[in-house]
């Protein structure tokens, strides 16, 4: 999962944000891939929707959002391009720094799960385990 958190901030959060602030510079190629990405989106959160709702996800919301608002929203945006109005524009921006907060967020947490031995720890495993012993 940290690659995908990764993937996120590093790749999606710069490329929508891109986009969202440079509007009417973008070459029309991006709006295009845009489309062709957003379509890509709702079709393989459709599918990972579906498993995650077999398997009774706590995460099925995540493939809801891609399929009820992302991926229409780049479809939006793409289909329009230049045409694209202003509204659209700031949702997108809205949605990149959402990108990048959740999954900076996603990325502590996973962090702070780790688990790091401190060194009362090892002297307390090690006194259960003399422990043990003497039994």
């Amino acid at each position: 999962m940290l690659g995908l958190y990764l993937f996120h901030i590093i790749i999606v959060f710069p490329f929508l944000f891109y986009i969202s602030f440079f509007r009417g510079l973008v070459p029309v190629w991006v709006y295009h891939s845009l489309a062709i990405l957003g379509l890509l989106i709702i079709v393989y959160h459709i599918y990972r929707g579906i498993e995650r709702w077999k398997s009774h996800s706590p995460f099925l919301w995540v493939n809801i959002l891609h399929i009820v608002f992302i991926g229409p929203l780049l479809v939006y945006i793409g289909k329009n391009d230049y045409n694209t109005p202003k509204w659209a524009f700031e949702i997108l921006a809205l949605a990149s720094f959402a990108t990048l907060g959740y999954n900076m967020y996603k990325i502590i947490i996973h962090v702070n799960n780790l688990t790091t031995v401190r060194p009362e720890e090892i002297y307390d495993l090690k006194e259960k385990e003399k422990e043990k012993e003497k039994q």
